[in-house]
């Protein structure tokens, strides 16, 4: 019979812990870039003349910052998850990432890089936590020296 520490050892715990937080913290760092970069060009479009590329920015801000948020409620869902938060199942609509908010490329084109940047990388991100949560929903698969030992037995 297993402990608790040597269960959640075999079933990744320390490894999802870790996954977790190291994206919490790469996520509230993209979050603040993101306020930080909308935020000195909002004024980008009335500085050009061009009112619909600030109306533009601003959809775009509020769909990286939607999409950031999500990402971040997922992370924290799966943080009180791992630390047994009685409140915080699987089956909780915070325990699924979602669909994605997508950028519209057409427009982030006519921003400055660092912009789309961050763009980028917000929906980089929320494509790596939507393969982490695929992975972490679908059965582990058996490790090779299973499928070698059945073979062994099936012989005797």
């Amino acid at each position: 019979m297993m402990t608790g520490q040597t269960e959640d050892a075999a079933s990744g715990l320390p490894v999802r812990r870790a996954q977790v937080e190291n994206l919490y913290v790469e996520a509230m760092v993209l979050a603040d870039e993101a306020h930080a970069a909308f935020a000195a060009q909002r004024d980008l479009g009335s500085v050009r003349g061009d009112a619909l590329l600030q109306v533009s920015l601003a959809c775009e801000s509020l769909k990286t910052t939607t999409r950031l948020m999500h990402i971040i409620a997922w992370l924290l869902h799966r943080r009180a998850m791992i630390a047994g938060d009685p409140y915080a199942g699987p089956n909780d609509s915070a325990a699924r990432i979602g669909e994605p908010v997508i950028a519209d490329w057409d427009i982030c084109a006519r921003f400055e890089e660092p912009l789309r940047r961050i763009v980028a990388n917000s929906e980089r991100l929320f494509e790596r936590i939507a393969k982490l949560e695929a992975g972490w929903q679908s059965p582990a698969a058996p490790p090779p020296v299973h499928a070698l030992l059945a073979r062994l037995e099936a012989r005797f």
